[in-house]
């Protein structure tokens, strides 16, 4: 029986798309605003095919950048259980303190009140199970962070099948990182280098920031076909009340609003109540697919999505599951680089509403409509 008030169904293979294995990223570019940019606009296609670098063309004084200032953490730790067994954790989570939540990995599962003895020496207990986490004690006097930026590793994604090396210390952090706790980058703030940085405040754009600490959960695969039987991982958030005043502010002004990365428009959606934007901290859970509304922001600069996951669902609620799906096939039509170390998009929500995934013709939601950028090249070349 279908859900009440779901007149639409959507479905996880309603996001699946063929992508070449090559087009991977595997490694970043040497530098970080050469990434190439596919700009969807509010009446693409056209699109135009354009580096990171160029977003300055595409923006208006007193419009407003919003990013993630989340800093990733050395997440992948490696020991034994007290019978020898092999571990290996992946923090999620910090709590506080010595506390985390973990995925553990080993041939048996540890059972609450074990220990594992990380290669480094230090212990760590087993508290319980969380679903499919562990919560975890780490038995040290030593300030957690401290320990794990000299025993831990950085958590690279699982498809970029290689171990992480030195220079990834400092090319999978954005330049804005300040708050420790993410175990995966907001990718999208990858791109932004300094002259990047200080070409927009040339152009009059204005920056603001929000914490998302991105868990191990965003590479889980969805399990469910049903879309709405999804459960969302819980993720920390900080949404300040200066960052809500700034919004305010370029709001009245007639600027907009720019989210770097999906998590930006997770914290700033969490952030909405009755339409207004407050301040807020705590944990979200909150999962976006098209049929709902994208309120929070104008456009959207975000890297390319695996198929059938919930950020693909998120770019769609905003930009429109067709519209993107074509927009991606256009970029593996043009070699352009997936995933974390990859390219981006810059995103405009369409020029008139869109049908929901599945609804019949005529069928409309509530996207916002779209502004074309001022002044902004419509069709260009990569450069």
């Amino acid at each position: 029986m279908r859900p009440p008030n779901r007149p639409h169904s959507v479905k996880k293979s309603d996001f699946r798309y063929d992508l070449p294995q090559e087009l991977i990223a595997q490694q970043p570019l040497p530098e970080r605003s050469a990434a190439r940019m596919l700009v969807v606009g509010p009446d693409a296609p056209p699109y135009a095919d354009r580096q990171v670098r160029d977003l300055p063309d595409y923006l208006r004084p007193g419009d407003l950048l919003v990013f993630n200032d989340t800093r990733v953490i050395p997440a992948r730790l490696h020991g034994a259980k007290e019978s020898g067994g092999r571990v290996e954790v992946m923090i999620d989570r910090l709590l506080g303190g010595h506390e985390v939540i973990a995925q553990v990995r080993a041939s048996k599962s540890p059972k609450a009140g074990g220990r594992i003895v990380l290669d480094e020496g230090t212990a760590i207990e087993v508290l319980g199970r969380e679903g499919e986490f562990y919560r975890l004690r780490f038995d040290t006097a030593e300030p957690l962070e401290e320990l794990l930026q000299r025993a831990g590793r950085l958590p690279l994604p699982p498809y970029i099948e290689r171990e992480a090396e030195d220079a990834d210390r400092e090319r999978y952090q954005t330049l804005f990182a300040r708050h420790s706790g993410a175990v995966a980058a907001p990718t999208a703030g990858l791109h932004f280098d300094a002259p990047l940085l200080e070409a927009l405040r040339a152009r009059g754009v204005e920056f603001g920031h929000v914490t998302l600490h991105v868990g191990a959960g965003t590479f889980q695969p969805m399990r469910a076909e049903s879309v709405h039987e999804h459960v969302m991982h819980a993720e920390w958030l900080n949404v300040g009340a200066e960052l809500c005043a700034q919004v305010a502010k370029i709001r009245a002004a007639g600027g907009r609003v720019i989210a770097v990365g999906t998590t930006v428009v997770r914290a700033l959606e969490t952030a909405m109540r009755d339409g207004v934007l407050k301040p807020f901290a705590g944990e979200t859970r909150i999962f976006i697919f098209p049929g709902q509304r994208v309120r929070s922001i104008d456009a959207l600069l975000t890297n390319f999505h695996l198929p059938e996951s919930t950020l693909l669902m998120l770019v769609s609620a905003f930009a429109g599951r067709e519209r993107i799906l074509a927009a991606y096939a256009h970029a593996v039509r043009e070699r352009y680089r997936f995933f974390s170390y990859g390219d981006a998009m810059l995103l405009f929500p369409p020029a008139a509403p869109v049908p929901p995934v599945g609804a019949p013709s005529g069928a409309m939601d509530g996207s916002r409509n779209g502004i074309a950028p001022e002044g902004a090249p419509t069709t260009g070349g990569s450069r």
